[in-house]
């Protein structure tokens, strides 16, 4: 009677045992699949993001347009949520605006009429 109850633990044990050992590797089976999914995109998106950047040190990318849109698009945004959120009225903001514009246009204006005059251009002095 003792053998019997002592070989019917084993068998619970060792199924039980073998039970849980399959719902692992089912698992695990599902997990590596996942993984190697998983690798395998991140593999292609590094691989896109290699290409584009090689491509931009030998100059022939040609994502310039998208890329300066987007600058010029998020200077945009900046700049009307800085007005509306300055502590200046509308005339005051206006005004200093204006005035920095046309600062920088006289700087511009000024840096394009040295290069233009012949005698102004001083190499290696």
């Amino acid at each position: 009677m003792k053998l019997r109850k002592e070989r019917m633990l084993k068998d619970l044990l060792v199924g039980t045992g073998v039970y849980l050992l399959e719902s692992l590797r089912d698992r695990a089976g599902d997990s590596f699949e996942d993984l190697s999914g998983r690798a395998r995109e991140t593999f292609d998106v590094a691989s896109r993001r290699a290409s584009r950047a090689k491509d931009a040190l030998r100059g022939e990318d040609h994502h310039y347009f998208s890329t300066t849109a987007a600058l010029l698009i998020g200077v945009g945004v900046g700049v009307g949520v800085g007005m509306l959120l300055a502590p200046a009225s509308g005339e005051e903001t206006r005004s200093t605006i204006g005035n920095k514009v046309q600062e920088f246009g006289d700087r511009v204006r000024d840096k394009f009429d040295q290069k233009r005059e012949p005698g102004s251009a001083s190499y290696g002095t």
